[in-house]
């Protein structure tokens, strides 16, 4: 056992009361992040400034206790560094361009280049020099499907469609473009643990869009992939995998990726993910709009999700991001009810 709880879990081992962080746990729903952000001037900035980035990768932590800091960065540092321009427009989201299909794929580079990510190992560095002997530190990156959505479509969409008709009508183009995209997140990844972060999380937030076949050629095998290169360079590097929206192809996922804890969305059937943590350590599963309810509905979705995980290794944590809108006293609630205050 370690004096983190969470790197305990991680190991494997059950701890009560669980450990709890949140996904963006750092951002708009707290006060002085929005101070912070308008002082940045950008998102971009932000991300790309290590002080100021480091300063609200703590803010959660001082706040409200929880046992890991999640560094705050972006996943699509990834093809910035790959050589697509990425802005961020106010209340609509990241941009990139140009778009990246069958046409241009050559106008990436091969590689990242890694100096445009040398600021987020800096942030790394200032937070591990700060949090507490308890805290874990977090980091993360996109998993090469979902990044590739974005690439492909320019940012965000409802149905991903950009990526999935590239992968469709050029399967042998895709590949290559998740080739580039694995190779530059390595780097990437082993780059987060040598700066000193304890964990890192790999976010698929769109693989619940692919169909069992494309999942395991686009979520499964690159993830994979990702991981054995790692651990080729960080042999003991623990990593959370997180395919939002797996549903019944998570048994699958845990199977064939070499993670140490699954990370759950609040759509997953309980009865089928403990039967999971029988073999892995599980994280998360509360509904965010739980959380944005508050009130007795909170306190039951908390303790249905402790009834259900509390009994094995568990992290406890939301099944996607907190809501912007989400009240701080709520979040004091949810901490309260998991820790038996």
């Amino acid at each position: 056992m370690t004096l983190k709880p969470l790197i305990d879990v991680l190991a494997g081992h059950r701890v009560s009361p669980p450990p709890v962080w949140m996904m963006r746990q750092a951002g708009r729903y707290l006060a002085e992040y929005r101070k912070v952000r308008e002082e940045a001037g950008s998102f971009l900035n932000l991300c790309l400034n290590p002080k100021l980035a480091a300063e609200v990768t703590l803010q959660p932590v001082r706040r409200f206790g929880f046992d890991a800091a999640i560094l705050f960065a972006d996943i699509l540092l990834i093809p910035y560094a790959l050589g697509q321009t990425l802005t961020f427009v106010e209340g609509e989201g990241p941009r990139l361009t140009p778009r990246i299909g069958p046409e241009n794929l050559e106008t990436l580079r091969d590689s990242a280049e890694i100096g445009r990510l040398t600021p987020i190992f800096e942030t790394i560095r200032l937070v591990r020099g700060q949090i507490g002997p308890a805290v874990a530190l977090l980091g993360f990156c996109g998993a090469p499907w979902t990044v590739a959505t974005y690439m492909a479509g320019g940012g965000g969409s409802p149905d991903q469609a950009a990526a999935r008709l590239f992968a469709y009508r050029d399967p042998r183009g895709f590949a290559r473009l998740i080739d580039v995209v694995v190779q530059a997140s390595v780097d990437y990844v082993v780059g987060q643990f040598r700066a000193g972060a304890d964990a890192v999380q790999i976010f698929d937030t769109w693989s619940g869009v692919l169909s069992p076949e494309q999942f395991e050629q686009w979520c499964i095998a690159p993830t994979a992939q990702i991981i054995a290169q790692v651990r080729n360079q960080v042999p003991e590097a623990k990593i959370i995998g997180f395919p939002r929206g797996a549903g019944t192809s998570l048994r699958r996922y845990v199977e064939q990726v070499a993670i140490n804890a699954l990370s759950l969305d609040w759509t997953v059937d309980r009865a089928y993910a403990r039967d999971i943590q029988s073999h892995i350590p599980i994280q998360g599963n509360l509904d965010p709009h739980a959380l944005l309810a508050g009130g007795p509905a909170l306190d039951r979705a908390v303790d249905a999700v402790l009834e259900a995980f509390a009994g094995g290794p568990f992290i406890f944590n939301l099944g996607h991001g907190i809501l912007p809108e989400t009240p701080t006293s709520h979040v004091e609630q949810m901490l309260a009810r998991v820790r038996g205050g």
